[in-house]
C-alpha cells in the first residue's frame, strides 16, 4: 500500500529537482551502504540537488515536516556517518552535483568551491594557479570536500599543514531550518565574535549542511624527496622521526609507519604491488618538500648515517606513486581480508609506546589469537590500530576488545577518534571518554540549532536527550 504522506513528499521533491534527481527503490542502493559494508540503511529517497537554493528548499521542507536528513558526499565514511538508519523515514541529500569551483584567488592564496567537489578537484584547481592544497588522503579521487569538512579530515600532511580545520578560512552552510549562512571569507584574521565555521567542521552533518568552503592554499614546493625506510621497531621509528624533525624542521611533511603484517596484506590482496625492500618488522614512508634546493641535497647522506642500509628513495614520480600506493592500499587490503575491529586513535607521541605495550598485553591475555594491524600517521600521533579476529570472536568480543583498546588510549591521554569521526561506530563510546561538561555542551549546541533532531540523527550524539 502506498503511504500517501510519503507520496506527497516525493511529489514535492520531484517538482523541485526533476525526476532524474529523486532516486527511489533499487536506484538508492549505492547510497544506503557505507564504504566498509558494515552499515546498511533505508531511506524515503535520495535527493541530488545542484544548487544551494535547492538544498535550502529541501531542508526548509524537511524541517517543516520533521523529515530526517542525512547529508552525503562521496560516502567514504568508515564510521557509518553518511548512511541512514533502517526506519526508511529519512531522505539522503547527496551533494555530488554541487561541484563548482567558484573562485581561485592567486593573490590571496584561496580557493572557494562547492561541497560536492572531490578532494582531487580541489588539488587540481590549486595546481592550475601554481599553488598547493595540501590535504591528501587515500580516497581523494572520490571523497568530497563537504565530507572532508564534516569529519575534519586529516591525512598524511597534517604534520606540516594541519587538518581540515586549519585549512579552512570560511564556510557556507544551510542550517537545519533552511536558512543559508554565507561565511565565505578569505581572511586569515577575523575577530568579530564567535568563529562559527568551527561549529560545523567536524560536526558530521548534525548541525547543518556545508554547501561551500573557502580554503587556504600554499606555495607549491619545488623540491621533494620520498624515502621508504626499514626500521626494527616503532621505538626506532619514533627516534628517527625526532632526528629528522630536528635536522629538517618543517621540510618534513609526512612521516608514515607501516607494519610488515600490514604490508603483507597489501601484497596479498592488491594487484600489481611489489615489495620495495627486503622484509623487515616495520617501515617508515617519509616525505620532505621545500623550496630550498640545497636542503634536500643532504638527505641521502644523512639517512645513510642514521637509517637502515636497505633504505630506498623514490627515483621517479612513478616510483613515488608506487611507494605511496602501498601505504594507501592498507585500508582496501584489510577490507579484502575481512572485517576488522578498527580504532582510529590519536596519542601524544610521548605516550605511543606505553599505549602499544598496554594494548598488546591486554590482547595477549584475553584474545591471544588476535592479529593487530598497525599503521598510520606516526608523525602526528595518529595510529590506525585494527584488530583481526575470527568471526565467532568478532561477534562475541568486539565490544570488549574495542573498549579495552579505548581504555588504553584514554589512560595515555589520547583520543578515540583522530580523523575518521564518530558516526554510528563510536557514538555510544563517546560519553565514556569525554567529560559530562563537554557532552552537555555539545547537546546544548545541537538542541539550539536543530531542536527537532532531524539533521543526520543517530550520528555523533545519541538520540534526543530526555526533556528536549
Amino acid at each position: 500500500m502506498i503511504n500517501m504522506t510519503h507520496l506527497t513528499h516525493l511529489n514535492y521533491f520531484t517538482a523541485l529537482l526533476g525526476q532524474p534527481y529523486v532516486l527511489t527503490g533499487a536506484d538508492m542502493a549505492p547510497f544506503l551502504t557505507d564504504w566498509r559494508g558494515r552499515y546498511q540503511g533505508q531511506a524515503l529517497c535520495v535527493l541530488r540537488p545542484d544548487t544551494v537554493a535547492t538544498v535550502s528548499a529541501i531542508v526548509t521542507y524537511c524541517a517543516q515536516h520533521q523529515i530526517p536528513m542525512v547529508p552525503q558526499g562521496g560516502n567514504t565514511s568508515t564510521c557509518g556517518g553518511s548512511v541512514p538508519d533502517n526506519t526508511g523515514q529519512a531522505v539522503v541529500i547527496q551533494l555530488g552535483r554541487l561541484n563548482r569551483i567558484r573562485q581561485l584567488d592567486a593573490e590571496n592564496d584561496t580557493l572557494t568551491l562547492e561541497a560536492g567537489c572531490t578532494l582531487q578537484q580541489a588539488q587540481l584547481a590549486a595546481h592550475s594557479i601554481h599553488r598547493l592544497f595540501p590535504l591528501s588522503i587515500a580516497s581523494e579521487g572520490s571523497c568530497q570536500i563537504g565530507g572532508n569538512l564534516a569529519t575534519n579530515a586529516g591525512g598524511v600532511h597534517v604534520l606540516r599543514y594541519g587538518m581540515m580545520r586549519q585549512l579552512t578560512l570560511g564556510l557556507e552552510v544551510v542550517l537545519p531550518d533552511g536558512t543559508c549562512w554565507n561565511g565565505l571569507r578569505g581572511l586569515r584574521k577575523d575577530n568579530t565574535g564567535y568563529d562559527l565555521k568551527h561549529l560545523f567542521i567536524g560536526s558530521e552533518g548534525t548541525l547543518g549542511i556545508i554547501t561551500a568552503a573557502t580554503l587556504a592554499l600554499f606555495p607549491q614546493p619545488t623540491q621533494q624527496q620520498t624515502a621508504w625506510i626499514p626500521v626494527p621497531s616503532l621505538e626506532a621509528a619514533l627516534s628517527l622521526f625526532h632526528a629528522l624533525r630536528a635536522q629538517y624542521d618543517t621540510a618534513l611533511i609526512a612521516f608514515e609507519v607501516v607494519s610488515e603484517a600490514g604490508l603483507a596484506l597489501v601484497l596479498r590482496h592488491i594487484p600489481h604491488t611489489t615489495r620495495p625492500t627486503p622484509q623487515h618488522p616495520w617501515y617508515v614512508l617519509c616525505e620532505l618538500a621545500t623550496n630550498e634546493p640545497a636542503l634536500l641535497d643532504t638527505l641521502p647522506d644523512w639517512l645513510a648515517q642514521h637509517a637502515h642500509p636497505d633504505t630506498i628513495f623514490a627515483q621517479t614520480p612513478t616510483h613515488r606513486t608506487a611507494l605511496w600506493h602501498l601505504r594507501e592500499s592498507l585500508a582496501p587490503a584489510q577490507k579484502c581480508e575481512g572485517i576488522s575491529i578498527k580504532h582510529d586513535i590519536a596519542l601524544p607521541r610521548s605516550t605511543i609506546l606505553a599505549f602499544l605495550a598496554d594494548a598488546a598485553q591486554w590482547l595477549a591475555q584475553h584474545v591471544p589469537e588476535a592479529r593487530p594491524i598497525i599503521f598510520g600517521h606516526l608523525g602526528d600521533g595518529n595510529l590506525h590500530y585494527n584488530v583481526f579476529v575470527d568471526t565467532e570472536t568478532l561477534h562475541t568480543q568486539e565490544t570488549a576488545i574495542q573498549q579495552a583498546i579505548y581504555d588504553c588510549v584514554y589512560k595515555q591521554g589520547g583520543s578515540i577518534a583522530a580523523e575518521h569521526g564518530i558516526g554510528q561506530l563510536k557514538r555510544d563510546n563517546l560519553p565514556h571518554y569525554k567529560s559530562a561538561v563537554e557532552m552537555a555542551l555539545m547537546q546544548k549546541i545541537k538542541q539550539a540549532l536543530d531542536p527537532h533532531h532531524v539533521m543526520n540523527p543517530g550520528k555523533l550524539l545519541s538520540e534526543k536527550p530526555e526533556g528536549a
